[in-house]
């Protein structure tokens, strides 16, 4: 799909479908150029609008067909809201939106004309243009036989902005970035698995030139990996702990470190998931690693002046006469000793020698991101993604970037006595408290593990996936919080 900024006047362009936004308002009425095109167009804009009692409102949308042998051939409207009420992400989800109608009206050449003055040019062509190709992206990797349009969306044309190319390059690259997210949460556990994940990597690292040490069971033992082993035990694949580096040409203005759980499969050992409590979908428990890695390729692309580490300790939680058992103690890299109350919450183990590791890079900061608890879920649903951090300055930069990216993520307490929760009689710490504040002794428990450097935890649990489609998301993974990852570095 190419996609350009073109300086045609709408009333002089042609294709297969011309889209336009429009603002929320009671009475809504076209302007004076619009009144133009309608005349052009045997009055369908105005006729559209009327038989739809179209007004506006956000996400809302309608086709025609142009009549006659006009050089525009349909016209889609698509309400953006209230002016008051727009941020960013109201653009991203037009572009998405208008997108999906293009792909079942079967138009080939698409124009969209959407406009806003509180908003650069520059920015508004790069973020309606993510939304158009995140939204055309289908995962058919695994069908044998994918249903092809015999009409696919081949041309987009910006109307009316100021914008240059370079906008449009900077939405590829970070939705190249999503995409890879996507389909690695998508791919199934015999597909995905930490052998294939660190030849994933190796081949993301030759072909952006990036700096990358994968270390063996062997080196995770001699560093004192206890947690990240004692999880991966049972499985019969090697684990594999990947540690990704991009720097910039020249020296980068700050150094910072990126950590994703990356479980390719969670069966919750020994204590096993059962049918309907979600094992069908735990090949996505490396949500946080996918975005991870996604983050690393947006990046390698966009080339900021920011030293970025990307790391994971990738593994399997399954199920043998080699797993680790409810009780056990296991001692992670930086000698803290933890008792094993729940096989299940794995995760956490496995970011606990992760976290150490990054802790020692001397990174201006850090932050995990995982799917970490069903808690989260509980408190935050299925589109919000929890924060934790004492770091102020942190916390306002994240927050900044998700709302950039148009991910949701509401900043949740770090309540120092939940931890008492997790005291154990005969260790220092259990890997779980009781059920009331799940989310937040499991960022209480990670925070034992960060000594120096200023650090965030993200639970994407809810928002890593969808079995509903939306504007810019289908069904399966959502490569969410790879926008925010991107966010924070470019403005770091």
């Amino acid at each position: 799909m190419d996609i350009k900024v073109s300086n045609i006047n709408k009333l002089d362009w042609s294709g297969s479908a011309l889209a336009l936004g429009f603002f929320a308002d009671d009475n809504l009425s076209l302007t004076e150029e619009l009144n133009q095109l309608d005349q052009k167009l045997g009055n369908t804009i105005s006729e559209l609008i009327a038989e739809t009692e179209f007004t506006g409102k956000e996400g809302v949308s309608a086709i025609a067909r142009v009549g006659g042998d006009s050089a525009i051939k349909k016209i889609i409207i698509i309400g953006l809201g209230k002016p008051e009420d727009v941020n960013l992400d109201t653009f991203r989800q037009a572009g998405g939106n208008i997108a999906r109608i293009a792909k079942q009206g079967k138009v080939a050449k698409l124009g969209v004309a959407i406009n806003c003055d509180n908003y650069e040019d520059e920015i508004l062509a790069q973020v309606i243009s993510e939304g158009i190709i995140l939204a055309s992206h289908q995962d058919n990797r695994f069908k044998s036989e994918p249903e092809e349009s015999k009409i696919n969306l081949d041309t987009v044309e910006l109307l009316g902005l100021s914008a240059s190319e370079s906008a449009i390059t900077k939405a590829q690259n970070i939705a190249s970035g999503v995409i890879l997210a996507r389909e690695l949460v998508n791919s199934p556990a015999n597909d995905i698995n930490p052998v294939t994940m660190a030849e994933m990597v190796q081949n993301l690292a030759s072909e952006h030139n990036l700096e990358l040490t994968i270390l063996e069971q062997a080196d995770c033992e001699k560093l004192g990996m206890g947690a990240f082993l004692g999880v991966a035990k049972a499985s019969d694949l090697p684990p594999k702990f990947i540690h990704l580096v991009y720097k910039p040409q020249g020296t980068g203005k700050r150094k910072l470190a990126i950590v994703g759980k990356g479980l390719t499969f969670d069966s919750g050992g020994l204590n096993l998931k059962v049918s309907g409590s979600g094992i069908e979908t735990m090949k996505m428990d490396m949500g946080g690693a996918a975005a991870t890695f996604g983050a690393a390729k947006a990046i390698a692309l966009l080339k900021p002046e920011v030293e970025v580490h990307f790391i994971s300790a990738v593994t399997e939680n399954m199920i043998s006469g080699k797993a680790m058992h409810p009780g056990d103690i296991l001692t992670a890299s930086n000698g803290k000793t933890i008792e094993v109350n729940n096989t299940d919450a794995e995760g956490r183990l496995t970011l606990a020698d992760a976290l150490v590791y990054a802790d020692k890079l001397g990174a201006d900061a850090m932050v995990d991101l995982a799917t970490l608890t069903g808690a989260c879920i509980v408190a935050l649903g299925n589109d919000i993604a929890g924060l934790w951090t004492t770091e102020d300055k942190l916390a306002n930069e994240l927050k900044i970037a998700a709302e950039a990216g148009g991910e949701k993520f509401w900043q949740m307490p770090m309540e120092s006595k939940y931890f008492e929760q997790m005291k154990s009689p005969i260790a220092d710490m259990k890997n779980t408290g009781t059920r009331a504040g799940g989310s937040i002794t499991a960022a209480l428990f990670l925070q034992q593990f960060v000594k120096d450097t200023p650090w965030a935890h993200l639970d994407i649990a809810g928002p890593v996936w969808t079995d509903k489609p939306n504007a810019v998301n289908n069904e399966g993974g959502t490569g969410f919080a790879v926008r925010t990852l991107v966010n924070w570095v470019i403005n770091n």
